[in-house]
């Protein structure tokens, strides 16, 4: 039980975790699961996937419906969103590529 609060106290604190190279930021909003919208655009979650939540913790994509969150993500090989993660103040201030970017 401690070990967890202290993982919860050190996201409080501006602790920012490491993400993959090839994550994503962008602002994603659940419709009804598997289906949400990255950036405006259409998405869905692939099979399996995972949404961590601030404190790192599996969030489940029911609970997040009609919220718009600013998020780090990684594709799945089929172009499906795979992993996410719910990004903090701190983390959010920290610049990354968005899909768009990659387009042009």
């Amino acid at each position: 039980m401690l070990a967890a609060g202290l993982g919860a106290s050190a996201q409080a604190q501006g602790v920012v975790r490491n993400f993959p190279d090839t994550a994503l930021r962008g602002t994603m909003e659940v419709g009804q699961p598997p289906w949400i919208t990255m950036d405006g655009e259409k998405a869905q979650l692939s099979p399996g996937s995972r949404i961590r939540g601030t404190s790192n913790t599996l969030v489940m994509s029911g609970g997040l419906v009609g919220q718009k969150l600013v998020v780090n993500y990684v594709l799945a090989p089929g172009g499906l969103v795979h992993d996410v993660w719910i990004l903090t103040e701190a983390e959010a201030a920290l610049k990354r590529p968005r899909a768009a970017d990659l387009k042009n």
